[in-house]
């Protein structure tokens, strides 16, 4: 599967289970009840929804121009830290709006939501490429690539 709906499908599965995780996380670690815990996963994912077609559309050119062959372990951890690294920036203003926190406060929230997307989105997009096969941009040549 290849092109715009490889992406559509990718943030489809990615975005309706990081809802549910996220809705549970941000009711664990925070004072926020399940409707406001479930509206700002909502609202988080359809900003992580944008941010997510940006970025890997981005990320695939960036790996289209540097020639790279397969998904090395040091590009999926490239590719995971870039994307939540990005996602922080455009978080952390909607958290502390959101639950009428403090910048400093909804950063330390997000912080904690970070530490488990990291991972999340590493394992997430290693099994996506293990069911659905890599982007046309980075499959190998020859069968020693992973």
């Amino acid at each position: 599967m290849q092109g715009i709906k490889r992406r559509v499908v990718y943030v489809g599965l990615y975005e309706l289970v990081a809802i549910v995780l996220s809705a549970i996380l941000l009711k664990l670690i925070s004072n926020a009840d399940t409707a406001n815990s479930l509206g700002i996963a909502v609202a988080a994912s359809a900003i992580a929804i944008l941010w997510n077609l940006a970025f890997n559309y981005g990320f695939e050119l960036w790996e289209k121009r540097h020639k790279h062959q397969g998904r090395s372990l040091g590009i999926r951890v490239l590719h995971a830290v870039g994307f939540e690294g990005g996602l922080v920036i455009f978080l952390v203003p909607v958290l502390a709006w959101w639950l009428e926190v403090s910048f400093i406060e909804a950063l330390l929230l997000d912080l904690g939501l970070l530490a488990f997307f990291l991972f999340y989105t590493f394992a997430f997009n290693w099994v996506f490429d293990a069911v659905f096969g890599l982007p046309a941009a980075v499959i190998p040549t020859s069968a020693t690539c992973n």
